[in-house]
């Protein structure tokens, strides 16, 4: 196997471009063609932005932030859901030359606190009402913020009227403030092992790295008018990098703030290609076999799902699929994969999946649908993408070679060592933590991987998180956990057995999907804890088991699992807004359930 990987810089970016120039650029490119679109609440037709009107939306929010007192540096932060909203107030802090500070939606009080705080922000502008009421809460410990703007309160308007006295002048000399190396938003971790820290992501991290994605993945954009409806949550780093990304790639971007209404969404949008985690694809794969099973047309899905997988794996041969497949295709693709195709808005060619592994099968079922799925693989500390895989040469079950300007190394230990145009300044204020992740100009990025023959990446674990048993057997939790997730009754799972006899699971149901599986297994509705009691869920579950154990041997196997009580929800505090676990925070609150494993052999 390799131990290094390096895919060279394809483009240059002038010195003296930063963000408001990349933003001028595709204007002066392209000033009347649509850079947004937008629907008002309740209407069904989404509505152009050309980037000229766009342009002017900015300056004139960017105004009203020099109005509002807002300097050069100064920090400002944003919290809010996916809407346009964010985005014009995203890059109005950039043209004002200040700094923008994403806060989750979803934040709790002391988390709010931790960031305005530790961050020195002196403006802020939320979605709601009730988020201003749980900045009150804490507005004694933010001694730096001076003013709170409500955007459902019309705060966008507000600052275009505040902001009428500023020349175009003085904002001209703002949007030239900010260099390549200089800082354009801290971002804070999920706080997964422990207090976010705030990762500080330059104009030139976003610039470079976003210019030279766009030509190594210039397949995607190969259509007259690329289009992505964007529902990830826009303080999150992937989000904020294809929001960023779609204009050097000459796109037109959507938003939708509510992820339930995905694909109600995508059916009027149209995308052409999607940003998402693997729990949308998982959902989307399920919700169809569940759909067609209620239907009675279980037995036509399931060949049509093990016909595409099939006819995807033969593409990787060199001699491609046979006529007899072909022909197969055809008619899966008649009888059940368009309709796939037509839910997902039947437009959608690419995908870029990340955040945790696709898995195999879902790669190879989409791809036989005819949505590329490329996966990538990233850190908030790497302005998302280190990897992607490229539509020229797709090896699924990586996430593809670096993109360019980027170099990968595998430590000794197996953990991924990156540095490259995308690698962060360090964190705010934290020497200590910026001494500990880079040491002589390399990310350590706490991930396990290895590299093959063509410099793929494959994910194989998480450093911190691996389990040493009893035995002293180590096991990579996540490879157990994505297989398990993937079965249509199952939420979250929490592998657990560190210093114990055996490999034991902890399951979450999923609410939404239970209806339909209910339904399509003829059995009659039950609530969430009476399916856990019911055999043929159990019986289910336990297939799901064995089958996730296929992946490992017998030492590293899941043995017993418990299903909890309840879903690990990022209202609850369990998920993180990308939805990965708080693993720290369940084996704390869930101690009993851990113990009974071991203790109860009725479990």
């Amino acid at each position: 196997m390799a131990q290094s990987s390096s895919t060279p810089l394809l483009v240059e970016v002038p010195a003296d471009l930063n963000l408001n120039g990349l933003l001028a650029e595709r204007v002066a490119r392209r000033p009347d063609a649509p850079l947004i679109e937008r629907r008002d609440p309740g209407a069904e037709a989404w509505a152009p932005v050309s980037a000229r009107q766009f342009q002017a939306e900015v300056a004139a929010a960017a105004k009203g932030l020099v109005a509002h007192g807002v300097r050069p540096g100064d920090r400002v932060a944003l919290m809010c859901r996916t809407r346009w909203e964010w985005s014009v107030l995203d890059w109005a802090i950039w043209a004002a030359g200040a700094v923008s500070v994403p806060v989750y939606e979803t934040s709790s009080a002391e988390q709010v606190s931790w960031i305005l705080a530790d961050a020195d922000v002196s403006l802020l502008i939320v979605e709601t009402a009730a988020h201003a009421a749980t900045v009150a809460e804490v507005r004694p410990g933010c001694p730096t913020l001076r003013e709170v703007l409500v955007i459902d309160d019309g705060a966008l308007a507000q600052l275009a009227s505040d902001g009428a006295g500023v020349d175009d002048a003085q904002l001209a000399s703002r949007a030239h403030v900010a260099g390549l190396d200089d800082i354009a938003t801290i971002i804070y971790t999920s706080g997964t092992t422990g207090r976010p820290k705030g990762v500080l992501l330059t104009h030139g991290n976003f610039v470079r790295l976003t210019v030279n994605a766009r030509a190594r993945l210039a397949m995607v954009f190969a259509i007259d008018q690329p289009r992505t409806l964007l529902f990830m949550p826009l303080a999150h780093v992937f989000a904020r990098f294809v929001n960023v990304l779609v204009i050097p790639a000459d796109a037109v971007i959507g938003y939708t703030p509510d992820p339930a209404t995905l694909l109600a969404d995508m059916a009027s949008f149209r995308p052409t290609f999607l940003l998402a985690v693997p729990r949308v694809f998982e959902k989307v794969y399920n919700a169809s076999e569940q759909k067609a099973a209620i239907g009675g047309k279980g037995a036509i899905f399931q060949r049509a799902a093990k016909t595409a997988i099939v006819y995807s794996r033969a593409l990787d041969n060199p001699r491609g699929p046979s006529p007899w497949l072909r022909l197969q295709h055809k008619v899966a693709d008649v009888l059940v994969l368009s309709k796939v195709r037509a839910a997902l808005g039947g437009d959608l060619v690419w995908a870029v999946s990340g955040g945790a592994p696709l898995g195999e099968r879902l790669g190879h079922f989409f791809r036989g649908v005819g949505l590329v799925v490329l996966e990538g693989y990233g850190l908030t500390e790497t302005t998302a993408p280190l990897c992607v895989a490229v539509p020229e040469k797709v090896k699924i079950g990586t996430v593809g070679p670096p993109l360019p300007g980027t170099d990968l190394r595998i430590a000794d230990d197996g953990e991924i060592e990156a540095r490259g145009i995308q690698v962060f300044a360090g964190y705010h204020a934290n020497p200590e933590a910026t001494a500990q992740a880079l040491v002589d100009g390399w990310f350590r990025t706490g991930d396990l991987g290895t590299l093959d023959e063509d410099g793929h990446l494959r994910i194989t674990g998480r450093k911190k998180e691996i389990i040493v048993t009893a035995g002293g057997k180590n096991v990579v939790p996540s490879i157990l956990e994505d297989r398990l997730r993937g079965h249509p009754l199952v939420s979250q799972v929490v592998v657990v057995g560190d210093q114990r006899p055996f490999i034991g699971a902890l399951v979450t149901l999923d609410a939404d999907g239970l209806p339909g599986w209910l339904a399509a297994h003829g059995r009659p509705a039950m609530t969430v804890a009476e399916a856990a009691r019911d055999p043929e869920v159990r019986a289910s579950l336990d297939k799901a088991v064995e089958y996730t154990n296929r992946a490992v041997s017998r030492a590293e196997s899941i043995r017993k699992y418990r299903i909890l009580d309840r879903d690990l929800t990022i209202a609850s505090g369990y998920l993180t807004p990308k939805l990965s676990v708080r693993r720290l925070e369940v084996l704390k609150d869930f101690a009993a359930d851990v113990d009974a494993l071991y203790l109860d052999d009725r479990s």
